[in-house]
């Protein structure tokens, strides 16, 4: 094995085309690329610490296909380290309706190469983050052959791909393969472990938009109620619910700490504020909590309902953040006057996936309809878009690992989803522990951010798993619920809890740990 490039030899005459059933390679592309320093922070490489490369040289390749006898063409990115490969690959997940393969992703990939890892990642066939624009045909009908693409195949396609260059390239195939990547790049992962059980030794899912059909109807529930009582509340009423829980149920872990560490057991009535005065930001006034807000709020926890009260899919955590850009409770509001604020996730699932119909919306339909098209997503497109298949028994007879972590304050995708899946794992496998572990994240949002709780070290962990036999037993994070404060603590694998020791420092990880 070659553990450098030249990079006279970063060109595309220099790499043999991948030869791989039902593929037909139409172009390589290669540029050297020379001295690049650039920090990349964390929520740029999930799964990870912040990285620093410093004079990165790398080999930035793009290899274009198509599938024998179909009209689709893919592109494949991957970035080969000039100066010390460590033989091993790194395939970088998307976001949002995205495959991979984006600007954002490139810098994920730096961090991947400047850490010696080949890295890849693709497109799956498109680079928008509108469906409208892709999973369309020009009749208006749904395009099968882009939508199967992104949604599994070329997953696979993309780690055969990466493989067979990096050996082109160094003249040896990766001895390890991981895949790194939240939300949808945790769907992916998944999907990977379900569908492509060879394709990576190792997987980290994060935040996995796993469930897709369900959350996507599930996540506009707010909306829909909001539009339901015809009422949207102000910002500042639905914040004030939401640290009133946080508030109330902070000391279950043993301290108070501003740390909502097990949700579950959070009983709160949001009812109980109903009346309550505010110092409402976003009418620089006294406002009270209005009934209609703590429907809303009391919506978004228990999730949504069919007409006869039963259930259809999970809500969100007490203590999650539900305004802001993307948030299922979002409000915009001037003058007085609040209104609804859907997303793109939302609405153009509806539109495109649902009913075919780019003029239809969701604000005007009656809660008959909401059930029917919740049961219509479901049906039309788990198969494609589920990701939730329990059957893992082929990806560990591979030997594969995985890990994933899940916000418990996710705004995006709600943390029973993929507790409910881990949960059908272990019902099908009750040794699922030994290859596949799931660590929830206390007060962390979607993939990263909220006061932290962000397990930097999920992917080192991995390749300690995979290469040493070292199972992660908790992971180190930390917490900022003050300016000014760091709390040391660490994520325990579900279903256990951290726990504190009842004495000790509680800014200090030793004084916690996991009980079941």
């Amino acid at each position: 094995m070659n553990n450098s490039l030249s990079p006279a030899l970063c060109s595309a005459d220099a790499f043999s085309h991948p030869s791989i059933p039902n593929i037909e390679v139409s172009s390589i592309h290669a540029a050297q690329v020379s001295n690049v320093s650039k920090y990349i922070p964390e929520w740029y490489y999930y799964n990870h610490g912040n990285v620093m490369a410093e004079n990165l040289n790398f080999c930035n390749i793009t290899v274009t296909y198509k599938h024998t006898a179909k009209n689709d063409t893919i592109n494949v990115g991957i970035f080969l380290p000039s100066d010390s490969w460590n033989g091993r690959m790194q395939g970088l997940g998307g976001n949002g309706y995205i495959a991979g393969l984006t600007t954002t992703t490139s810098y994920g990939m730096m961090a991947a190469a400047a850490q010696g890892y080949a890295a890849v990642t693709t497109d799956g066939g498109h680079t928008s983050d509108s469906p409208a624009d892709w999973a369309l045909l020009a009749d208006g009908t749904l395009d099968y052959e882009t939508i199967h693409n992104f949604g599994s195949v070329s997953l696979s396609d993309a780690a055969l791909i990466g493989k067979s260059v990096a050996e082109s390239a160094y003249g040896s195939k990766p001895k390890y393969s991981y895949w790194t990547g939240c939300s949808q790049g945790g769907r992916q992962g998944l999907e990977l472990a379900q569908r492509y059980p060879d394709a990576y030794d190792g997987i980290v899912a994060s935040a996995p938009a796993t469930n897709w059909p369900q959350l996507t109807l599930g996540g506009y529930w707010a909306q829909f109620v909001m539009n339901q009582l015809d009422e949207y509340p102000y910002p500042c009423q639905i914040n004030a619910i939401t640290a009133a829980a946080v508030s109330a149920c902070d000391g279950a872990d043993g301290v108070k700490d501003g740390i909502l560490s097990d949700p579950d057991s959070c009983v709160f009535d949001p009812f109980t504020l109903v009346g309550n005065p505010v110092n409402c930001s976003d009418t620089k006034s006294l406002v009270r909590i209005s009934s209609a807000a703590a429907e809303v709020v009391n919506s978004t926890w228990t999730g949504s309902r069919d007409t006869q009260g039963r259930f259809l899919w999970y809500g969100f955590n007490p203590g999650t953040a539900l305004t802001g850009a993307n948030n299922p409770a979002t409000t915009e509001c001037a003058n007085g006057t609040c209104a609804p604020s859907s997303t793109q996730l939302y609405d153009q699932w509806a539109q495109v996936f649902v009913e075919q119909n780019l003029n239809f919306t969701l604000t005007n339909i009656t809660h008959p309809q909401y059930e029917y098209l919740f049961r219509k997503s479901v049906q039309q497109w788990n198969q494609v878009f589920g990701s939730n298949n329990p059957d893992l028994s082929q990806f560990r007879e591979a030997g594969g690992k995985m890990l994933t972590y899940q916000g418990l304050m996710d705004e995006v995708i709600p943390p029973k989803g993929i507790r409910a899946y881990y949960e059908a794992v272990t019902a099908d496998d009750s040794g699922v522990h030994d290859y596949y572990r799931l660590f929830e994240a206390p007060m962390m949002g979607h993939c990263y951010g909220s006061q932290g709780g962000y397990p930097s070290t999920m992917f080192d962990s991995l390749v300690a798993w995979v290469e040493s036999g070292t199972a992660p037993e908790s992971l180190p994070v930390s917490y900022n619920p003050e300016k000014g404060k760091k709390f040391d603590r660490i994520l325990c694998p579900y279903p256990q809890r951290v726990q504190y020791r009842g004495t000790g420092n509680v800014t200090s990880a030793d004084s916690f740990f996991c009980a079941h």
